[in-house]
């Protein structure tokens, strides 16, 4: 908890990505960043990919500012107001229920954020989903609150409540118009599953064409397979922007609109949740790869039929998810699965004694330009040459640089607070410490 005697409290954490397996995309209420069907996630590990948060608040503080890799950010952006005002809500309800009268001075202060991203951001490797799963954990220990951070974290990124979790996670989709149902719960821990791994095919770092929010609001609004809101009924029956949910994780049909048009989220995920559970649980790997794969290509037919359509794969994309399909049918199994979020990298997941082999033929499909040496990062891989066979079967005609570079890593551990003052992205002015 802050001390209130210090005049400046600094605290740094870490946060991770997290991966979909089982994706959401759209909302049942945009404010509250509801989701309209649950989903599921992968925690990937810190050692490869991390978002650093250092928060300070301090009485010479005059106004809240934030910094993002090193460039301070409007911090009237309203996802960034909206995780301030709800820890502010949180710290002051504690302190409210306990034995402080009056409450402490440091409820009032103002705060100085700086964050940084070791991987690209906003280039559909949920960069913002770590971002804000770290802001909503360091915000909550300078300012000593200690509970559920679903919803500061939601506020913020609708997947970014995954990230406060390791191992492997449900975003719960809730019923409550208040949203204080839609919550992340972890199904399994990082060490449930060690053999398995993850490959991120980095096609390009470029900061994508549409964003997330604008891309799923888009998307509800106009592809008969996801939309779920014409007719909007609000209370009292006038215009509204909530979903009036009806039984476990389904959504009541409003006036005009069918039965067909609530597919995806109402008939075909409820039950994906379920396998996808059972098959982490069971670590069966051909089941999670299949099913993964499936609902990652259903995510991007609901892209394509929204109006104008979106296309978040590129022509690369396209031959990654066709070097996959054909390096399973070339083993007679499921031996990698892919998924592609709202960008153009693909993130593969595969057992560890399989990595050596495609990471080869990732190579072969993809020479490096240049840097040869840099292509690969992350966990280590033994060099691995491909069979003659596996060669031919492979079918594809080398696009030299197509991958930039692969990061290898596993699965890891929810967000970390770090005691080290060295590891302050804040100086003892709470300005940005200057650049190395």
């Amino acid at each position: 908890m802050a001390s209130e005697e210090k005049p400046l409290v600094v605290v740094t954490c870490t946060a991770p990505v997290n991966i979909a397996v089982i994706k959401y995309w759209g909302k049942r209420d945009e404010d509250l960043v509801l989701p309209i069907n649950s989903s599921l996630s992968v925690t990937l590990h810190q050692d490869q990919l991390k978002t650093t948060t250092t928060a300070a608040i301090s009485k010479d503080f005059t106004e809240d500012r934030i910094w993002l890799n090193g460039r301070e950010e409007d911090v009237g952006q309203p996802r960034l107001q909206a995780c301030l005002r709800e820890i502010r809500r949180l710290a002051r309800k504690r302190r409210s229920t306990g034995d402080e009268d009056p409450p402490p001075l440091s409820l009032s202060y103002k705060v100085h954020v700086a964050s940084v991203n070791n991987f690209p951001t906003a280039a559909g490797l949920a960069s913002s989903a770590a971002g804000y799963a770290c802001l909503a954990y360091a915000l909550a220990r300078v300012y000593g609150v200690d509970s559920d951070l679903s919803e500061v974290a939601r506020r913020g990124s609708g997947s970014a409540c995954r990230s406060l979790y390791g191992g492997f996670v449900e975003w719960q989709m809730g019923e409550r118009a208040d949203g204080k149902d839609s919550v992340a719960r972890q199904v399994a821990p990082e060490s449930h599953w060690p053999a398995l791994r993850v490959l991120i095919l980095v096609v390009s770092a470029e900061r994508k064409l549409m964003g997330s929010t604008a891309g799923m609001q888009t998307s509800v609004e106009t592809s008969p397979l996801l939309r779920v809101r014409l007719g909007w009924v609000g209370a009292g029956g006038r215009p509204g922007r909530v979903l009036r949910p009806s039984g476990p994780g389904r959504c009541a049909p409003l006036s005009g609109i069918s039965r067909a048009s609530q597919f995806r989220a109402e008939a075909v995920v409820p039950g994906r949740m379920v396998e996808m559970a059972h098959c982490v649980r069971e670590r069966d790997f051909q089941g999670f790869g299949r099913l993964t794969m499936k609902d990652s290509n259903q995510f991007h037919a609901t892209c394509l039929d929204t109006f104008p359509p979106i296309s978040y794969l590129s022509d690369i994309s396209r031959r990654i998810i066709r070097l996959v399909h054909c390096f399973n049918a070339h083993h007679g199994q499921t031996k990698v699965a892919y998924t592609f979020d709202a960008g153009p990298n693909a993130v593969v997941f595969t057992l560890d004694d399989t990595v050596p082999e495609f990471v080869a033929a990732v190579r072969h499909c993809f020479p490096p330009e240049s840097n040869g040496d840099k292509f690969l990062k992350g966990l280590p891989v033994r060099p691995a040459s491909l069979s003659d066979e596996l060669r031919a079967a492979l079918d594809v005609d080398p696009t030299p640089g197509g991958v930039k570079y692969i990061i290898a890593t596993q699965v890891g551990p929810g967000p970390q607070t770090l005691d080290d003052p060295h590891a302050h992205l804040l100086g003892p002015d709470g300005l940005p410490k200057p650049a190395a």
